[in-house]
């Protein structure tokens, strides 16, 4: 007989399947659905206004519910049919049928109506055995038929239990009779411990929370492979009606609940706190009532909760707007980004003018023209006009099916007369794409939603766009200019030869350049001789709109371009002179010139470990901290020092509304758990040569880390060659390795970082027509991205490598980089060459271990990714190469084992001679 193994995993069924792994993270189970917990959603359904009531559904899974509870317990209703209506009509919506449903109901006839809806594994909640283990195991066979899980609640003969060794031993006595009589897998039980009211009053209540959390200890170790759920808004009962206090307990719940094993509860997603950003006082006393550490607990936090006032909750709508013409509506609904009026707007809108292009040609245009001057002029900023580009799609969307109809009956009309269909071409087209093998595209969403609001018809490409496509697209949709973007210094390349394809296929185009790597010199000196028709480099965002508006103007364009040519030849002719003029050490020469450190006095210190260490799904409520703001503000354009920003007297007023939605939007991230954080970092003994090269030993043999099989990994780097002042040395990172010849034992580190998990959030965004939200998304899981180095970092010093046990830094001194040991990345100034992050992937087996692929130019995808090494020597720091010559190339591209001419390839931007 073939034995039969149990996964130790619970799958359940939606159009995006979810499996509970061990491992898995705490789901939120969706509440709103629910009539006895929603007022709005059970006057919804008593009204029959099902339809409408699928928007509390929508919303639920938007705020990030991972299954959704659907209740029908009503004395109004008819149970039954209400739990098939509604899940019938859910089984429609695909945005909402991709979550798992829970059929919630105290009557087991609306369980099994429900079941019969349900396609799939679904999760019932719940049976019990309050009537007798004869209706017990009867319902658990019907549950177990239709193939659902299911939730047994902690309550037998005697009633719900109530104290910590009721709810173990009624939670076991179930768990034998469903495995061992019913034929349950254990992982298809969840057990739902029962979470009572506290601070009530009543003494005996107070230690409900401390039963509930210690029980789910005491289930795991019986029971290892079920779960545990429960209802958590139960815990605050005694606070209905104070928001912040109850939203605050259930923080505190679940942190102490989820460490000690709870994997799924009853919760509105939407409104949880995140737990460090919990008021400090209301926070102490929270955890002073949860955990019953003293008697006059529940008192103080009664006294507190008086004082408690809802921000932000009582605000005041200025509404007198609403009362002027549906075109000064839509204006100042399109200058202040309000989308809350817009679809019925647009509709009225529709009704009154002949045509629905009407209305975009004008009141819409109209207003759209007023935040182009307001930007302009500098009297809006970048965040307010994505905002404001957020309100035009959704209008737009509404207006577009009306658009496409009038389109199709007037084809039909010329068909039917026999004559020819002369509209015209529309919004001059503007093409965006970042180019192949680059993954970066933040700076190009901004510029395609302010060019976008100006009334051009952008066609975006996305990222890793190879030349052809780009060229193709181009042709076959007849735009009339072409941007290119780019954020890591191969794309450099990428873009001269889109360039130089589109002079060999006569292109007349414009040429448009961006992205973070790129420059005015840059374009000058490379891209623009390649190229006569119009290269422009375009700095950011507010200066697009400019740029494309005289490239498109038939009388500006001529002068535009002869101004610009003029000045790039001059750029050029400048870069050439300045580049004789520097003074440059024969390779061998700077070799002579390293860093001098003297290892005769220095100990080298052994990290905890060799080899690699995970983290999965490491805590970005842990991460936010380490975030450091400016550079978030300045993907959005607004330049300045974070904190000092917000009081800026000119930008002060916008950035901290930027700051406050990102804020907002951080903690729902955080408390939802949209994004996963995943590393992986290592150490291994480590000398170099004298020179250049640092010879690792991976302890590792095989093909997959080094082509030799022996585990050993040569890391070559480059050094410093313009001539120095004396006394000054030509660094490479290889002077900070102790070499072979002193007898020490050094070693070095590596990591990968990502935050994955965006793709589905952003486009949800896209669909909403939410590009403010869309962008701020991708900017704070950039942020997160490096936040999460800085947090391994630190483990790394004073932990992890321990070289420096006492250190205590501010995030404001982390910013600095006033630490001890740096974290150089490949491709960045100190090792500009990405071809070694080949080798840092291949000795962390970074792929396997964090999901993060190269792509053919060694971009990291996901694109919130970093790498790099680690080096602990107290004389490390951060430097640039710079430029070098062809004596070093050539002995780099030996050490190597590369052609020359590839290896010029990728170092084409630091080459201080033409290749």
């Amino acid at each position: 007989m073939t034995a039969v193994t149990i996964k130790p995993f619970l799958r359940l069924s939606g159009l995006e399947p979810l499996v509970v792994r061990p491992q898995t993270n705490f789901l939120n189970v969706g509440e709103r659905t629910n009539v006895t917990g929603s007022k709005k959603f059970a006057r919804l359904i008593r009204e029959n206004k099902y339809e409408e009531a699928l928007s509390v559904a929508r919303q639920q899974v938007e705020n990030g519910a991972q299954i959704l509870d659907v209740n029908m317990d009503d004395a109004l209703l008819e149970g039954e049919k209400a739990m098939q209506t509604y899940l019938n009509l859910l089984q429609a919506e695909p945005d909402i049928a991709r979550i798992p449903i829970m059929i919630d109901s105290s009557k087991f006839s609306i369980i099994e109506a429900g079941l019969k809806c349900v396609q799939g594994k679904c999760i019932v909640n719940s049976i019990s055995m309050k009537e007798g283990e004869e209706k017990f195991i009867e319902q658990a066979i019907i549950c177990k038929s239709y193939g659902a899980a299911v939730i047994v609640m902690a309550f037998d003969e005697n009633g719900q239990a109530d104290t910590l060794r009721k709810k173990v031993d009624i939670s076991y006595r179930a768990y034998k009779i469903l495995t061992e009589q019913v034929g349950y897998d254990p992982q298809d039980i969840i057990f739902d411990p029962n979470i009572f009211a506290i601070a009530t009053g009543i003494e005996e209540h107070n230690n409900y929370a401390v039963d509930f959390i210690e029980a789910i200890k005491e289930i795991k170790q019986l029971m290892p492979l079920t779960r545990i759920s429960g209802g958590v808004s139960n815990i605050s009962f005694s606070f209905r009606g104070n928001e912040p206090v109850r939203e605050a307990m259930h923080s505190v719940f679940l942190y102490y609940a989820i460490k000690a094993g709870m994997d799924m509860g009853i919760v509105n997603a939407g409104q949880l706190v995140v737990y460090d950003e919990i008021e400090p006082q209301l926070k102490q006393l929270c955890e002073d009532v949860i955990l019953n550490r003293n008697p006059d607990a529940t008192d103080k936090l009664l006294a507190f909760a008086e004082t408690v006032k809802a921000k932000d909750k009582a605000e005041v709508k200025d509404e007198v707007w609403r009362q002027g013409s549906v075109e000064e509506r839509l204006k100042h609904a399109l200058v202040n980004g309000i989308t809350e009026y817009i679809d019925a707007d647009t509709e009225e809108a529709r009704q009154k003018y002949p045509k629905p292009l009407e209305v975009i040609e004008g009141p819409l245009m109209a207003g759209m023209n007023v935040v182009g001057d307001l930007f302009g002029s500098g009297k809006m900023f970048l965040p307010q006009v994505v905002k404001s580009a957020r309100v035009m799609k959704k209008s737009v969307a509404v207006l577009t099916p009306y658009i496409e109809q009038e389109k199709e009956e007037r084809r039909l009309a010329h068909e039917a007369a026999g004559t020819i269909n002369t509209e015209g071409a529309g919004a001059a087209k503007i093409l965006l794409a970042t180019v192949k093998g680059d993954v970066h595209d933040i700076g190009k969403n901004i510029v395609g939603v302010v060019l976008g609001c100006n009334g051009y018809d952008i066609i975006d490409l996305g990222v890793m766009v190879p030349a052809d496509k780009i060229l193709e697209t181009a042709k076959k949709e007849k735009v009339a200019i072409i941007g290119l973007s780019g954020l890591i210094t191969p794309s450099l390349d990428e873009m001269v030869h889109v360039a130089r394809e589109m002079k060999r296929q006569d292109f007349t185009v414009p040429l448009l350049i961006g992205g973070a790597t790129t420059s005015r010199m840059h374009t000058a000196v490379k891209i623009a001789p390649e190229f006569e028709k119009g290269v422009v480099h375009v700095l950011d965002a507010s200066r697009s709109v400019t740029v494309v508006g005289s490239l498109l103007s038939e009388e500006q364009k001529p002068d535009f371009l002869r101004n610009i040519g003029a000045e790039y030849k001059k750029l050029k002719e400048d870069f050439s002179n300045k580049k004789s003029a520097k003074q440059y050490l024969s390779f061998p020469k700077a070799q002579e010139n390293k860093t001098p450190i003297d290892w005769n006095s220095f100990t080298p210190v052994a990290p905890a470990f060799t080899g690699t260490r995970v983290f999965d799904g490491h805590d970005l409520g842990e991460i936010v901290p380490y975030i450091d703001w400016g550079p978030f503000f300045i993907a959005w354009e607004l330049h300045g020092k974070f904190p000092q920003i917000l009081k800026d007297e000119k930008v002060g007023k916008e950035a901290t509304k930027l700051y406050n939605d990102a804020q907002a939007l951080l903690k729902q991230i955080v408390a939802e758990k949209w994004l996963k954080a995943r590393a992986v970092l290592g150490f291994w003994p480590a000398n170099s040569d004298g020179k250049d090269t640092v010879v690792v030993n991976t302890g590792v043999t095989g093909a997959a880390v080094n082509g030799s099989g022996d585990g050993i990994v040569h890391l070559e780097f480059l050094r410093q060659q313009i001539k120095k002042a004396p006394g000054q040395p030509n660094l490479s990172l290889s002077d900070f390795i102790a070499p072979a010849t002193t007898g020490k034992k050094d070693h070095i580190g590596a990591f990968v970082v990502t935050i994955e998990g965006i793709e589905p959030h952003i486009k949800r965004f896209e669909k909403a027509h939410d590009d403010y939200n869309k962008i701020t998304l991708q900017a704070l899981a950039d942020r997160l991205a490096e936040a999460f180095t800085e947090l391994l970092h630190e483990k790394v010093r004073k932990d992890l490598w321990g070289y420096v046990k006492e250190e205590h830094l501010s995030n404001e001194q982390l910013i600095k980089e006033e630490y001890m040991g740096i974290r150089p990345a490949p491709g960045y100034p100190a090792c500009p060459d990405h071809t070694e992050k080949r080798k840092l992937f291949n000795m962390l087996d970074a792929t396997k271990h964090t999901g993060v692929t190269l792509t053919e130019s060694l971009a990291m995808y996901p694109a919130s990714s970093v790498s790099g090494w680690y080096f602990a020597n107290p004389e490390s720091k951060y430097f640039g190469v710079g430029k070098i010559e062809k004596d070093q190339v050539d002995d780099y591209a030996t050490r190597k084992g590369m052609d020359l001419e590839e290896i010029e390839r990728w170092l084409r931007p630091i080459l201080e001679y033409d290749v």
